[in-house]
């Protein structure tokens, strides 16, 4: 008797364990990928810059969740924006090495403006040998963390900080905007105005104060990866090879959280194409050194963080999703008087070109070889309760707060710059206004309804997966 309890004793032990939920595994790498040639062509302004060495290290952060049944990739990467083929390209090798599909892989670009070109914007050109360095070392992240994977807990939460967000592009009296690049003078807004200029009247548009968390311990608790997300632009004002306060926040949550040297902080950017870090509003600050305003963000934002963290719930199990949608965009193609107008200015114009005017020309006959429309991918991800899509532009930031606002998953935030470059993406009221964020160039160049249909996909996608 006491035999056959015992049998049925174990038998139903089997049962209950075979019944249970797989184990939830992850896995996180920082992948180097600082350049190792210099000098070094640097994009994120009107004339390109070449860098002489770097300051600190650039990175792609890498994530891999598991949930038994689905794997999902997270890469963010320091870097101001990020063509698409180098994206597809480093998800097919990844996908080979690790059978994760390309579709359960989300790569973005964080937009430090102190990283190597590798997309082609205003004076800047790219940089064959660091496009390849960047696939291969991108696909090697992954396969690391890939590597890594063990038993996890994961959990997240959403922290408040308004106070390093302000919105960059502001509405001016009339008559204090100059003629936009192209001679009109029909903006109403003006991007970066300087501090206390004459005319402000208020901010065009609204600010996201949300710090976003996705966090990874191990099965014993110990950190292991947290994913933040903040809408801020970048900090800036320096000039070697830099991460920007993406890589000091990462550096500072490991501080902060006391990990050891497996833990991999990563902040994505959220919805930043208006938002930056300069209030307008007040006087310029005085005596700011290089790299100071960098630790100031990144320490406020990480101090949010772990005051959020304080109230995670770790889940021994979440379920995971991932879904994708390709959808087609049109292009904001100059006309033939355009491009003839923009030929006559070029022909007079010195090199490397100084005016906007003479910018702006050389982006309209580049413009021009454009397609009449363009495909962009769109991601919408699931992880438990938590919800994150995608966007390959310079999101504005009503777009994410509309997106959070009405996702059925709760809650949501958006990682912009992901899957490729499609230039910023304002608000079609955001259009009309004008200013520099939507003049046409490749860095501005899908039609004005563009955020209507993608903000309806990734809804849409956040449906199939909720």
């Amino acid at each position: 008797m006491i035999r056959l309890l015992s049998l049925v004793a174990f038998f139903g032990t089997a049962l209950s364990l075979s019944a249970a939920e797989p184990a939830f595994r992850a896995g996180a790498f920082a992948q180097d990928i600082t350049p190792t040639k210099y000098p070094i062509s640097v994009n994120g302004g009107m004339t390109d810059r070449q860098a002489k060495g770097a300051h600190d290290r650039l990175h792609a952060r890498c994530l891999v969740l598991d949930d038994g049944k689905t794997k999902l990739v997270f890469v963010v990467c320091d870097s101001c924006m990020i063509p698409r083929e180098i994206f597809d390209n480093a998800k097919a090798s990844a996908e080979k090495a690790t059978g994760i599909p390309a579709s359960h892989m989300m790569m973005s670009a964080t937009h430090t403006h102190t990283a190597p070109t590798v997309g082609g914007v205003f004076q800047s050109d790219p940089d064959e040998g660091y496009i390849r360095y960047l696939t291969e070392k991108i696909a090697a992240g992954v396969i690391e963390a890939h590597k890594r994977l063990a038993p996890a807990r994961i959990g997240w939460a959403v922290g408040k900080n308004d106070q390093q967000v302000f919105n960059r592009r502001w509405k001016m009296t009339p008559g204090t905007i100059a003629a936009d690049p192209f001679g009109q003078t029909t903006d109403t807004v003006k991007m970066n105005p300087g501090y206390q200029a004459k005319g402000l009247l208020e901010p065009s548009g609204p600010i996201d104060p949300d710090v976003s968390l996705l966090s990874v311990q191990t099965a014993d608790g110990k950190p292991l990866c947290v994913l933040a997300n903040y809408s801020l632009h970048y900090v800036g004002g320096v000039e070697p090879v830099s991460a920007d306060y993406f890589g000091a926040f990462a550096d500072r949550m490991k501080q902060l959280l006391k990990a050891d040297d497996n833990f991999v902080g990563i902040m994505s950017n959220g919805t930043s194409g208006d938002i930056n870090n300069i209030n307008f509003a007040g006087p310029a600050p005085k005596g700011v050194q290089p790299y100071e305003r960098i630790r100031v963000v990144a320490d406020s934002v990480a101090q949010t963080a772990m005051q959020a963290l304080k109230d995670v719930k770790y889940h021994d199990h979440v379920t995971l999703k991932a879904a994708e949608q390709e959808i087609e965009l049109g292009v904001r193609l100059p006309s033939s008087a355009d491009i003839e107008r923009a030929k006559q200015i070029l022909e007079k114009a010195p090199t490397p070109l100084k005016t906007m005017p003479e910018i702006y020309a050389r982006e309209t006959v580049l413009l021009a070889k454009y397609p009449p429309t363009v495909k962009a991918k769109l991601q919408a991800f699931r992880v438990g309760e938590l919800g994150i899509v995608s966007s390959p532009c310079e999101t504005f930031v009503e777009i994410g707060l509309e997106i959070k606002k009405k996702s059925p998953l709760k809650p949501t935030f958006t990682i912009e710059l992901a899957n490729g470059y499609n230039g910023y993406l304002p608000t079609p009221e955001q259009h009309q206004r004008g200013g520099y964020e939507t003049w046409r160039a490749r860095s501005s160049y899908l039609e004005v309804n563009a955020s209507p249909k993608i903000t309806k996909t990734l809804l849409e996608l956040l449906e199939q997966v909720k």
